[in-house]
């Protein structure tokens, strides 16, 4: 039985198609109590800016490149399978079997890679946007943690007590 190229290929996008990620940042930024609202748009953009130099790449940019190379492995895996299988049909449905087994699993592998570059981009963006005054909402269990502040107090110096009389001393 053979199976169409492009059925192939159509489950393959099929399945690709799960991995979404946003363009921008995934967390609020809000502007600071002495900002303008221009001033929060262009700090806003500035840091996005930010964040995506510090992030190295898009958050969708990384997914796609981890999708293509797993279904680049998977056809390979695939063909060089069916080819030891034995026959051209083989290469050809070992081929398009591993194109289809790569693209599920390199969905997977691009949706870690794509939060991974999304927290970096996030990270960054927030700590821009906190650094030029604005407010970064956190989470209720975060803020109300409460923080331990260790002040710094210099060492006592030791106490020794005075050696006792020497005998006969009195």
């Amino acid at each position: 039985m053979k199976i169409p190229l492009c059925l192939l290929l159509g489950g393959s996008l099929v399945v690709s198609g799960c991995v979404t990620v946003p363009d921008g940042p995934s967390r609020m930024a809000l502007p600071g109590s002495t900002k303008t609202f221009d001033q929060f748009r262009a700090d806003d953009a500035s840091c996005r800016q930010y964040g995506l130099e510090q992030s190295g790449a898009s958050a969708k940019q990384a997914g796609n490149d981890s999708m293509v190379k797993s279904a680049a492995v998977g056809t390979a895996v695939g063909a060089v399978l069916g080819a030891a299988i034995g026959g051209h049909g083989a290469t050809a449905f070992g081929a398009g079997t591993g194109l289809l087994v790569g693209t599920a699993a390199g969905a997977d592998a691009a949706q870690a890679s794509s939060y991974t570059v999304q927290q970096r981009y996030d990270n960054a963006y927030l700590q821009c946007m906190y650094a030029k005054g604005h407010q970064v909402p956190v989470a209720a269990s975060e803020a109300n943690q409460r923080r331990v502040v260790q002040t710094y107090s210099p060492p006592q110096p030791a106490y020794y007590p005075p050696p006792p009389p020497p005998p006969g001393y009195y």
